[in-house]
């Protein structure tokens, strides 16, 4: 497939614009995969340091490069790894007031000679353990002054006139998410992790967990083995779950009942099926699920298994809840 630029001033189409910045995502591409990666490669190390030592990571930028600075940054926290963004024109007024000496700073710069960046450069040295660039320009006085610079430079801008940021920031975007995300990996960053950070939204939903939707403590139905079955019906009926767990003294999970199995029952025995406890009829062997799992995991394994309720144990087998399908609607999973 090819990746020949498209002329910014020779485009008809305006998908032609998406090409522009997709080629330019592409030659980043293929600068990473080989000039640039050991560059990139000490960029991270230089990030996960700071997270180790517990020393802070600063982005900054100004302009649309500073709207690229406050992503890259939110991405980074987003993926477990601390960082803040620093507007250079704020820091000139005070706000440097934020940076610690051992600090690691990222800056972005299309042409590594903006104005604003060029005065807080001196700055920054002053205070940064090390100093990130990420540059369009590897000649600028940026990127002279950074250790290290990770080369931003595009072929073209999508603009008609070769003049307003897009492809390049496109590319900064890109080349800050890698970041991040290199780190994250490193760390051993898992979903679980990525859950504690993220409980609102639909994405919060999504990573909610199962032992905080599943009624526990009161509102889970239990009875021991040598309950009679009227009473095993009333538990049922309390609850309203549609089903009962059969504890030990020790609150060991022993079984459940379900309505599937009273009607069950009913037609087997009878008027007889009153006459039973709760150890005769219950299911031995109830499908469970561990209280840290993922709700959407739940979800799953009630569709793979036709069943409207999960019970919650511990690791020790005792009894901690029930999950029922009625509490994944409120998440928006169903």
């Amino acid at each position: 497939m090819s990746h020949t630029p498209v002329n910014p001033a020779d485009s008809t189409r305006p998908s032609d614009y998406i090409r522009i910045e997709a080629a330019a995502l592409v030659e980043l591409a293929l600068r990473l995969d080989g000039p640039m990666l050991a560059t990139f490669n000490q960029a991270v190390d230089l990030l996960l340091r700071a997270t180790a030592t517990r020393n802070r990571i600063i982005v900054t930028g100004i302009g649309k490069s500073g709207i690229i600075a406050r992503k890259i940054a939110a991405t980074l926290r987003s993926t477990g790894t601390p960082a803040h963004f620093l507007h250079p024109a704020d820091a000139l007024h005070g706000d440097l007031g934020m940076l610690s000496r051992g600090d690691t700073i990222v800056v972005l710069s299309a042409s590594g000679e903006t104005e604003e960046i060029l005065r807080l450069l001196p700055l920054l040295k002053r205070f940064a353990d090390k100093l990130i660039a990420l540059c369009g320009c590897l000649t600028s006085t940026l990127a002279q002054a950074s250790d290290i610079t990770l080369d931003t430079s595009v072929s073209a801008e999508a603009c008609p006139n070769n003049l307003a940021p897009t492809a390049s920031t496109t590319v900064m975007l890109a080349l800050g998410d890698a970041l991040a995300l290199e780190v994250s990996r490193r760390r051993g960053w898992k979903a679980e992790d990525f859950a504690e950070l993220h409980p609102g939204g639909r994405l919060g939903k999504r990573l909610a967990r199962v032992c905080e939707l599943m009624h526990a403590g009161d509102a889970l139905p239990r009875v021991s083995p040598e309950t009679p079955m009227p009473q095993v019906i009333y538990e049922m009926s309390r609850k309203k779950l549609g089903m009962t767990t059969v504890l030990d003294s020790e609150n060991k999970l022993l079984g459940m009942i379900s309505d599937g199995d009273l009607r069950r029952l009913l037609e087997r025995d009878g008027g007889a099926a009153l006459n039973h406890t709760a150890a005769e009829i219950m299911n031995p062997h109830p499908l469970t699920i561990d209280g840290s799992a993922f709700a959407s995991s739940a979800l799953a394994l009630m569709e793979e298994k036709k069943i409207t309720s999960l019970i919650v144990t511990a690791p020790s087998g005792e009894a901690e809840g029930v999950l029922h399908l009625h509490d994944l609607w409120t998440l928006e999973l169903i």
